[in-house]
């Protein structure tokens, strides 16, 4: 399994650990994040190798044919010079260093393709990551949303509660109950003060004008009469004797209060 290969199955394991402990989703989304982040890192440390090895093989390449372009320059050197044997000799020593020039050329072209590999690898990891960067924001908003309308519903919920609302009714009724008596009170007290002038001036008021309103009714019905009315103004104005008797001797009362007090 190569390096990325296995990268990718620890991400893996480390993210299904993470789920399995059932930790909250946005720190569980944070470390994940935190998680890959170090392994980029360490990706990045493993690409950075890759580079320095392929450098390392172009150079051994480039000094092999720097070498072996030598050997080849003494032995031209030496058949000028009409020494053959010598010119075998730096020939068989660029040979040599031809094999090598060949092997580093072969190693440095497959590692140049698999330093690219790399590369690539990691530019994907790098966009994988961002990726999973945007997501998580993504899906810690709808967690936060989630828990604000789970919120809501939950006081929306109370709300509904009957219990509430017939904490108010009863408070409602207490209250009701309790003006009533403080009216019933202030009814009794004004009823017992000894203002009873008042009191009579106040039925007289409540009861003036009912004796027109019953003449009035008489003749639209057709039974007025002149013995009816005189006989009304009679009882009228025995009545009103009477009423002007009770408030003489309710003034005389009154009288009577100052005086002793």
């Amino acid at each position: 399994m190569g390096f990325f290969g296995r990268l990718a199955q620890l991400i893996k394991s480390n993210l299904n650990d993470l789920i399995s402990k059932s930790e909250d989703p946005e720190k569980m989304l944070n470390q994940v994040i935190l998680d890959m982040n170090q392994q980029l890192i360490e990706a990045k440390k493993q690409v950075a190798v890759a580079i320095a090895d392929e450098k390392r093989l172009y150079k051994q390449f480039r000094n092999e044919a720097g070498v072996a372009e030598e050997w080849e320059k003494k032995a031209m050197m030496a058949v000028r010079a009409g020494d053959d044997s010598l010119a075998k000799e730096a020939l068989l020593r660029k040979k040599e260093h031809d094999g090598l020039l060949a092997s580093y050329e072969d190693q440095w072209e497959k590692q140049k393709a698999a330093t690219q590999q790399l590369k690539t690898a990691l530019r994907a990891l790098n966009h994988k990551i961002e990726e999973a960067k945007r997501k998580k924001n993504v899906l810690i908003a709808r967690k936060r949303r989630a828990e604000a309308m789970k919120s809501i519903q939950e006081t929306m919920s109370g709300l509904s509660d009957t219990s509430a609302f017939d904490t108010f009714d009863r408070m409602a009724t207490q209250i009701d109950q309790i003006e009533a008596e403080a009216e019933a009170g202030a009814e009794i007290a004004e009823e017992y003060s000894g203002d009873v002038l008042k009191q009579r001036f106040n039925k007289l008021e409540s009861t003036a004008g009912a004796e027109e309103e019953l003449e009035e009714l008489k003749r639209k019905m057709g039974m007025g009469g002149q013995a009816p009315a005189a006989a009304a103004r009679v009882e009228t104005e025995e009545s009103s004797e009477d009423e002007m008797a009770e408030l003489e001797e309710a003034l005389e009362e009154l009288k009577r209060r100052e005086i002793g007090g």
